[in-house]
């Protein structure tokens, strides 16, 4: 319900139009924000260009297609400026990405048209999915799986309510598969159909590690599932978002659709007709994500990319990402707390880590600017406890990737995540591909960044934060020797942090010597130990880190 209290003051109001060029259809978007951030929908409009149309067979977009998909750009752009609109944003996504004559239909576009269009990444296009369901559904303390279908290809997002954990892309579009698998009326061609995609789906993601609580699908594919299964029930005025379809009804739609002609599929109630020759695969591609991800239901959303673009949009003309924190600092304690991380544990190893960075740099030649980053790794390095424990230290850096904090540069976030994804387990390695795609200069700071934050972890490895500070001695015989301040004997504390010196030795070429300097502490240290420098433990190890 409409409320003149909840629109922009007249000095802000302004309008905006966001175009989805996709493989199987163009979409236009006319909207006028709202305060919070939201916007109330002021025309729309939709058009089956299939410029990707035997993109899997040529490698290029069709020259018909692409006509006809200028025609509808043109009249799209005539409909928003009719709006007076103070920005249009246009996006390209699986067609335009893949095909060889892209950037000619680009260019094309923008020199006839007056319309520049970017081409989106696979994983930005499953972001904004995935933004388009944060908005419109409420998340909280839930396991979900997002899938985006489109024409020539299939986005699956997994997350903990707002937090992203992975971002699966495959070439599973509705489009593209009915063009591979095109007799699926007999049996025979209807199995390789599915085994094909269960093929690519095995290939393209991992195991899940838990069930989602809920699928949420958006795309043609999705909404069309919806109107039938709807029109079966005879609830045809029920509202699209939200609609809960059962695997069972899905296989169900299948098996019939598949088996009739063409020309009757079409008058199927609640199928539109100009995707009735690519239902089928499209069914299929959602049948085959429900029993990948063990799902029973999907929730369809009417919304996708464009609503995510257009909501993007609008954040970031008036800044009203809904409560959003005010500082770098904010952000990652808001993000640790959600994750459930021990706080006072994450911020005492921060302060640790930085110190023992600060008393390094110099020697070392340190980045001055990459301890902020150490720092922020070391608060968030146990996010991942979230998705699982034994492997947390991998799905911190997925959580961290994908978290958009506010104040940090994508490419901060990067080493940000990649030292949390590090800070135990095994040494960086550049088989690893988060590892490998980075520079060698930004190699080494990761190097050096998790190494100290892994000694750092290991000084509250009792988590009581009894080792009130360290002082760093870099000595001239191979030799760093932390000196630890504690009002009583650290045992654990120090013998954590020598647990995880292998690849402190290994980066900064020296032992690492770990002792307790009881001068200033009135309190002896246990009876079956001695001072520090005379303690066993105080000898380095090579053991590897955790």
């Amino acid at each position: 319900m409409e409320d003149k209290q909840f629109f922009l003051s007249p000095d802000l109001a302004y309008r905006l139009a966001a175009i989805d060029i996709g493989t199987n259809s163009i979409r236009l978007i006319v909207a006028e924000p709202l305060r919070g951030g939201n916007y109330r929908i002021l025309d729309e409009e939709k058009e089956s260009t299939r410029l990707g149309e035997n993109l899997s067979k040529t490698g290029q977009l069709d020259e018909r297609a692409i006509e006809k998909s200028l025609g509808a750009l043109r009249r799209m752009k005539q409909i928003a400026e009719g709006f007076q609109i103070t920005e249009l944003k246009t996006i390209a996504t699986c067609a335009v990405r893949e095909a060889i004559n892209g950037d000619a239909f680009r260019r094309r576009a923008r020199e006839e048209l007056g319309i520049d269009i970017e081409v989106i990444t696979a994983e930005r296009e499953a972001l904004l999915a995935f933004a388009s369901v944060q908005r419109a559904f409420d998340l909280t303390n839930q396991h979900v799986a997002v899938a985006d279908i489109g024409g020539g290809s299939t986005e699956i997002v997994l997350a903990y309510g707002n937090l992203v954990e992975a971002v699966y892309t495959t070439q599973l579009g509705a489009v593209r598969m009915s063009e591979v698998y095109s007799e699926t009326a007999s049996n025979e061609g209807f199995e390789a159909l599915l085994a094909g995609i269960d093929r690519h789906l095995r290939k393209h993601t991992k195991n899940p590690l838990f069930v989602p609580h809920t699928l949420f699908g958006s795309g043609g594919t999705f909404t069309n599932l919806a109107a039938m299964a709807m029109a079966a029930r005879g609830q045809d005025r029920t509202p699209v978002r939200g609609y809960q379809v059962t695997r069972a009804e899905v296989r169900h739609l299948l098996e019939r659709l598949r088996k009739m002609p063409l020309k009757e599929r079409a008058g199927v109630p609640g199928l539109s007709p100009d995707r009735a020759d690519i239902i089928v695969a499209g069914l299929a591609i959602v049948d085959r994500v429900m029993n990948r991800f063990d799902v029973n239901a999907v929730q369809v959303h009417n919304r996708g990319v464009r609503d995510g673009l257009l909501l993007t949009m609008i954040d970031q003309q008036l800044g009203t990402q809904v409560e959003q924190p005010r500082d770098r600092d904010a952000a990652l304690e808001r993000l640790a707390a959600s994750c459930g991380c021990e706080m006072a544990h994450s911020r005492h190893v921060a302060r640790l880590a930085g110190s023992i960075y600060d008393q390094l740099a110099k020697s070392y030649e340190l980045n001055p600017q990459d301890r902020s980053l150490l720092e922020a790794a070391a608060k968030l390095q146990d996010v991942g406890y979230l998705i699982n424990y034994d492997q947390h230290h991998k799905h911190s850096y997925h959580l961290i990737m994908h978290s958009r904090l506010e104040g940090f540069q994508p490419h901060e976030l990067e080493l940000i995540a990649n030292v949390a994804r590090y800070h135990r387990g095994a040494d960086p390695k550049r088989k690893h591909s988060n590892f490998r795609q980075l520079s060698e200069r930004d190699q080494r700071r990761v190097r050096q960044m998790a190494a100290i934050l892994r000694v750092a972890g290991g000084l509250d490895r009792s988590n009581t934060q009894q080792v009130t500070d360290v002082v760093v001695e870099v000595g001239h015989d191979d030799a760093i020797t932390l000196r630890i301040a504690a009002r009583q004997f650290p045992e654990v504390d120090i013998w954590g942090a020598r647990k995880r010196s292998h690849l402190f030795e290994k980066i900064f070429d020296a032992s690492l010597i770990v002792e307790w300097d009881d001068r200033s502490h009135a309190a002896e240290p246990p009876t079956n130990g001695k001072s520090s420098a005379g303690h066993d433990l105080a000898s380095p190890l090579n053991e590897q880190g955790s």
